[in-house]
């Protein structure tokens, strides 16, 4: 072979070498670009530490989902987790709501669970996720429906075997919508008319809630605050309105577009409050709210506050409530708010 021909050979032989060295640097760096945007999209999507179950976008369906979603029961109200967080303020939709409960969850942080059965408002939110005390709690409506952003891996059997109607923003995207002006997971809202076709009417709330006249004494009550570990409510009474009103923080609560959430009774529940055994991402776990049993209440209504007992035999019994003396606790006409408080 002559040597020109060795040296076409050795230049062909080069630019092979050249070219696969290329290719291989080339794919080298689209797998750590790869790699660098998915750790960048991890950080910016990592929630606030009280909950790391909600999903931080909503999907747009391209086409209508091929399961048939469950069908609301006749008479059953509508039940929404609402965020309570200081970012998450001020929420849609409370003023709406026919009770709202206020639970502890991690960190000693808060959580409402709001039910609508006489009106539905337009929006609700931000919609959060749900807990396994909850399921205990709703076992007192008839099927009712449950709106949640989504729930721990491991407590989804549990909801799924749960009597209620379970729509998530992961089984029923197209009733979910983020809004702007608020960071993910903050920013989740729900439309009840998607889910219900109308409000349900008051014979839904089977909570054992007795409303009427107010029983003789109780104590002039001019606020009253509850605290959790790392939130604080005060309500405050109005005589001009003839409501409460309430701080979170002490920040006056109202809702999105200014109205006051102000209900007519506060129920401070004395219950029992242990670690489940479900834990958020940062290994705290997760408060357990035992509504079912009896013990200690304060019933604020009309500008005063009763010493009350409170009873629920079993899980799909409401709640009774009585007056020191063992006679009929009614509560005021209108929205009532019930306040789960560690018995002491």
């Amino acid at each position: 072979m002559s040597a020109q021909s060795d040296n076409t050979n050795g230049v062909a032989a080069v630019g092979m070498r050249h070219r696969a060295h290329t290719r291989s640097t080339a794919l080298t760096a689209a797998v750590l670009a790869a790699s660098m945007s998915g750790s960048l999209t991890a950080g910016c999507a990592r929630p606030d530490r009280d909950d790391s179950r909600a999903p931080q976008h909503t999907a747009t369906p391209v086409a209508p989902p091929t399961r048939t979603p469950p069908v609301a029961a006749a008479g059953s109200p509508l039940a929404v987790k609402i965020d309570n967080v200081p970012v998450a303020r001020p929420q849609s939709g409370l003023d709406a709501a026919d009770v709202v409960y206020a639970e502890q969850v991690e960190g000693g942080l808060s959580r409402l669970l709001a039910v609508y059965a006489t009106r539905l408002p337009r929006t609700v939110g931000p919609v959060r996720s749900a807990r396994e005390s909850d399921l205990e709690l709703l076992r007192q409506f008839d099927r009712p429906t449950l709106a949640f952003s989504g729930a721990q891996h491991k407590l989804l059997p549990l909801i799924g075997k749960a009597p209620l109607r379970a729509q998530s923003a992961d089984e029923d995207p197209t009733a979910y919508f983020r809004a702007a002006g608020k960071a993910a997971p903050h920013n989740l809202y729900l439309r009840p008319a998607t889910l219900l076709p109308a409000a349900p009417g008051k014979a839904a709330l089977t909570t054992g809630f007795r409303y009427g006249p107010a029983p003789s004494g109780g104590r002039p009550t001019a606020s009253r605050t509850v605290r959790y570990p790392a939130a604080r409510f005060t309500f405050t009474w109005s005589a001009e309105r003839h409501h409460w009103l309430i701080a979170m923080d002490d920040t006056p609560m109202a809702t999105a577009d200014g109205a006051q959430v102000a209900p007519r009774t506060i129920v401070v529940q004395h219950v029992r409050i242990h670690d489940s055994t479900y834990h958020d991402a940062l290994g705290s776990p997760t408060p357990y709210t035992e509504t079912v049993g009896s013990g200690k209440a304060e019933v604020l209504r009309d500008g005063r506050s009763f010493d009350a007992s409170w009873s629920r035999p079993k899980a799909t019994d409401g709640t009774a409530f009585t007056t020191a003396d063992g006679g009929r606790m009614n509560f005021a006409d209108g929205q009532v708010w019930v306040v789960f408080a560690p018995a002491s």
